[in-house]
């Protein structure tokens, strides 16, 4: 279905207010929520816990299921449109509210990205076309794809071709052998063994793309991961080559373009040693909705990701983000409010916010566990050394892993 625009500060007929929905309560829900009411939206959460981050700021929370048709109806009764905050959502839900509502991102998109092996057809029809290709990879669903998997594939990682997300649903795998035992670790489900690349760095590109195909992106974002969860985003000029941001921003576009995609939508992209001097670029996966790497983008540039993802579903006009301020931004899981032993503390707060340019963003969540995505510290500053050398401090006082720049 294609959106009108749904214009802020307005009601309709029955006096409704516009409203705009999104499926999922956690903190990206939160943060697209707090967007949406910033330009006059009233907002809608679905979500099944009764104390979802987003649920608890938003003006309606229907506490069901995502599968539950009762609460699918409320939502779609309430919202003018409806995205989503994560990628699990079933996509037969989103399915169903587009059969009334505008839904941004659509049902087929979010279905590709639940499915690596759809993702990586996708990838090579889409990605091809800006000369970036996916890892060398194989398919395995049968005790026979298991055998026929060919040996210059190995060293790799076998994933799960579904629910996989944050490192989960992984496991690396070094011989045949190896590989036989990790399929049946992962119960036997359909998996996407992928060769171990030599990688350098690991980076991402975030773009919103409008109902009429108009397109505006972010500069890449150089990203550092530990233990598969995001821990450091570097986003300033000079971050990774330009030939190579160049490269993924061209092919993030075109992956958005060839599934006529709408929303705010992440495309993440290894750089391998291929023995040239900037290296190779590698797609690895999408995630339809705002992404933990451009959480900077709320304090660093004049429209943020959640901005791009309300003016996108509501069929407002996309403004081209402008980064005003170099930026590094600290994930903040739950293993900082615990102490060596793993007893509960409370990070220094008061050393971190006295730190220039310190913007902390925590996501209104009570249970801190190891792991588990609390908040965000971004860094902000005129100059590349000066933030380094601040992001490093407040690494070092919140006793946070995966930041080895400096002054």
């Amino acid at each position: 279905m294609s959106a009108l625009p749904i214009f802020p500060g307005t009601v309709d007929a029955a006096g409704q207010p516009a409203t705009l929905g999104v499926m999922g309560g956690g903190q990206l829900g939160r943060m697209f929520v707090h967007a949406a009411q910033r330009l006059g939206y009233f907002t809608a959460v679905l979500d099944p816990d009764a104390h979802s981050p987003a649920g608890r700021v938003s003006h309606h929370h229907i506490q069901a299921g995502y599968r539950d048709a009762q609460g699918l109806a409320q939502l779609a009764a309430l919202c003018g449109a409806v995205t989503t905050e994560f990628e699990n959502v079933p996509a037969a839900a989103l399915q169903t509210l587009a059969a009334s509502r505008p839904v941004a991102p659509g049902a087929a998109a979010v279905g590709i990205a639940q499915d690596r092996i759809q993702e990586k057809s996708h990838f090579t029809a889409s990605a091809g076309v800006a000369g970036v290709s996916c890892a060398p990879y194989a398919v395995i669903q049968t005790p026979a794809d298991l055998q026929a998997v060919p040996a210059d594939l190995l060293p790799g990682i076998l994933k799960t071709a579904r629910m996989g997300y944050d490192g989960k649903g992984q496991i690396r795998v070094r011989d045949a052998a190896e590989l036989a035992a990790a399929w049946v670790e992962l119960e036997r489900v359909a998996c996407v063994l992928e060769k171990m690349l030599p990688l350098k760095a690991e980076c991402s590109v975030i773009v919103a793309r409008g109902w009429n195909g108009a397109i505006v992106r972010f500069a890449p974002q150089r990203n550092v991961h530990v233990d598969g969860i995001l821990a450091v985003t570097e986003a300033y000029e000079g971050n990774m080559p330009a030939a190579l941001a160049e490269r993924a921003q061209a092919a993030t576009e075109s992956i958005a373009h060839h599934i006529g995609y709408v929303g705010v939508l992440c495309v993440e992209f290894f750089v391998i040693d291929d023995g040239s001097e900037h290296g190779a670029l590698v797609v690895n996966e999408m995630a339809p909705r705002p992404h933990n790497s451009g959480h900077y983008t709320l304090d660093a540039c004049d429209v943020s990701q959640f901005d791009l993802q309300v003016h996108a579903m509501a069929g407002l006009p996309l403004p081209q983000p402008r980064q005003h301020s170099k930026a590094i931004m600290l994930n903040l899981l739950g293993d900082a409010w615990l102490d060596a032993t793993g007893q509960p503390r409370t990070p220094d707060w008061q050393a971190a916010l006295a730190l220039p340019g310190a913007h902390l963003h925590l996501y209104g969540k009570t249970d801190a566990r190891p792991g588990r995505k609390m908040g965000h510290l971004t860094i902000t500053g005129a100059d590349v050394a000066g933030v380094k050398a601040t992001a490093r401090q407040a690494a070092d006082i919140l006793g946070l892993p995966g930041f080895e720049g400096g002054a």
